[in-house]
């Protein structure tokens, strides 16, 4: 159920228009048609998505992971006045549909433009200041039942060595909580190069330009030229483009997502 349409989308990109009209659900191409990834890297402007995409998603990551990894640490660990109601509050990110947001999103960030263009509409920070907005409510929440499962002993021994609460934090507790950290920076990584919703309200092409676009926006575009060009292997070699990163990373991490899954649960 899951190989298969995988499979044939590949397989589909090898194809020249012709075939995928007439044999839409072969999975063998004729000829390997290799001009189709060039013809939609370059004139598709695929290539430029891609880049764009990287940029972000590995800046809306890095951030993702070091903001939500620290405030669910101090919350775990720490008792404080409030501690609970804060950790509530990131819980009740995970309950607000995006879409609800869609407004007054768009005119916070319009409005912040117009005194700091570099946060404005169509702006690469902008972007990733937004998805680590919308990544961190999950990301709190993982990392918080991670982190109230390591041993406590291991932090007092620490600190009575003399370590700091930032030395505590990050060369004793993050290296432990390592699997958690895998675990739910694959989730991020698909999640935010997936995301299509928040770039195509806020990045918008400006003067027919289209160069901070990602590749969701890309894929779009794609396809919606398909009822002009009708140019389907080219829109099959996007998607494979855009799918095949995503796909090798959880390949690569497979195991180590599984670990961090299974042993925070078993803890």
């Amino acid at each position: 159920m899951v190989v298969l349409p995988l499979l044939w989308v590949i397989m589909s990109s090898f194809k020249d228009d012709a075939q995928i009209i007439r044999e839409p659900l072969s999975l063998i191409p004729d000829e390997l048609h290799w001009e189709n990834f060039a013809r939609a890297w370059v004139d598709g402007g695929i290539g430029d998505f891609f880049v764009n995409t990287i940029l972000i998603v590995g800046g809306g990551v890095f951030l993702t992971m070091l903001l939500g990894s620290m405030a669910a640490y101090v919350l775990a660990r720490y008792e404080f006045p409030g501690n609970r109601v804060i950790y509530y509050m990131f819980l009740s990110g995970l309950t607000l549909p995006v879409f609800m947001a869609a407004v007054p999103l768009y005119k916070g960030v319009y409005n912040t433009g117009v005194f700091i263009p570099l946060l404005g509409p169509n702006s690469h920070v902008m972007l990733i200041l937004v998805y680590v907005a919308w990544s961190l409510a999950f990301t709190v929440f993982f990392m918080h039942s991670f982190f109230k499962t390591l041993p406590t002993t291991v932090a007092e021994a620490a600190m009575v060595d003399g370590a700091s609460h930032s030395t505590l934090f990050f060369r004793v507790m993050l290296p432990m909580a390592k699997p958690g950290l895998i675990s739910i920076g694959i989730f991020n990584v698909i999640g935010q190069w997936n995301q299509w919703y928040l770039p195509y309200l806020l990045m918008q092409p400006s003067g027919g330009e289209a160069k901070n676009q990602v590749i969701a926006q890309g894929l779009i575009d794609l396809s919606v030229n398909q009822g002009y060009k009708s140019d389907w292997s080219g829109l099959f070699a996007g998607v494979t483009m855009a799918m095949l990163p995503v796909l090798l990373v959880y390949i690569v991490f497979q195991r180590q997502v599984q670990s961090g899954l299974t042993g925070s649960v078993s803890k």
